[in-house]
């Protein structure tokens, strides 16, 4: 845009007054990016220092054209805006001129890069959202499961049941699983249907014989990663709602993944 202009006669002439133009003009282009656009986009007191700054590049960009360079002649094949307005020079159109490129395009990618900002912000707040999310899910089931689990363990004992031992060191060692993965975002689905083989035993050790349990579990990669606690509730619900003492109860578990995508258990039970 710049060459569209006789600024090589201009530069000739007036060697101060282009390096002063091109100065500002590239000053005008930071100071959209860096402090005009954001301004806008933050809180009211902040826009407007947005606007005084607008304000200010018109006002430093009009005192530039008002800089009397030359005079010239009136000439009778003038054409356009010099006939109709001959107090407007050709350095001051090219100076508004390039004044409104350099406005506009450094408007377009300071908005632009306000937006992706925004977006990214959003994001975070999403993720920071949806970990609160999980994290509050983990501390409600952690004691839910806990004491439904020291009751099953109290009623063995009470019977002195010869597994209540073995019940104890696997309740310990799901103990030590919640602790461990209390402060870990995602753990490998194959520590996840570790524990869950362990819940299903020690569950299984208070059953009587007229409850029975299934349990189907393919899993291709072991090392897909997933929240911990996360498939334990399924399965917990069947075990607390789904058994019965006195009528033959079935329950079945499968779980499946396949190329990255797991499929939660699907619980079944029947009275």
């Amino acid at each position: 845009m710049v060459m569209i202009f006789p600024v090589e006669r201009w530069y000739h002439n007036f060697q101060w007054y282009v390096i002063t133009v091109g100065f500002w003009l590239y000053a005008l282009y930071f100071i959209n990016r860096v402090f005009t656009v954001p301004a806008l986009f933050r809180a009211k007191k902040y826009r407007w220092m947005g606007i005084v700054l607008i304000l200010v590049s018109f006002g430093v960009t009009s005192m530039l054209t008002q800089i009397s360079l030359y005079i010239p002649k009136p000439n009778v094949h003038d054409v356009g805006i010099v006939r109709i307005f001959p107090s407007i020079q050709q350095y001051q159109q090219a100076v508004w001129s390039l004044f409104m490129i350099v406005e506009a395009f450094s408007f377009a990618i300071g908005l632009l890069t306000q937006a992706n900002l925004q977006k990214s912000r959003r994001r975070a707040v999403e993720a920071e959202r949806d970990k609160a999310e999980i994290e509050l899910y983990k501390a409600q089931i952690k004691p839910h499961f806990m004491f439904n689990t020291l009751n099953s363990l109290y009623g063995l004992f009470l019977t002195h049941d010869g597994k209540a031992l073995e019940s104890l060191e696997k309740y310990i060692s799901m103990l030590r699983y919640i602790h461990t993965t209390s402060m870990r975002d995602f753990v490998a689905i194959s520590e996840e249907v570790d524990y869950i083989r362990q819940y299903v035993d020690l569950q299984s050790l208070r059953l009587n014989e007229m409850t029975s349990v299934k349990m189907d579990i393919d899993i291709e990669n072991n090392s897909l990663l997933i929240p911990p606690m996360l498939l334990v509730t399924f399965v917990e619900n069947c075990f607390k709602h789904g058994i019965s003492p006195v009528e033959e109860s079935v329950i079945s578990i499968s779980m499946t993944e396949r190329n990255g995508k797991y499929f939660p258990p699907k619980t079944r039970y029947s009275r």
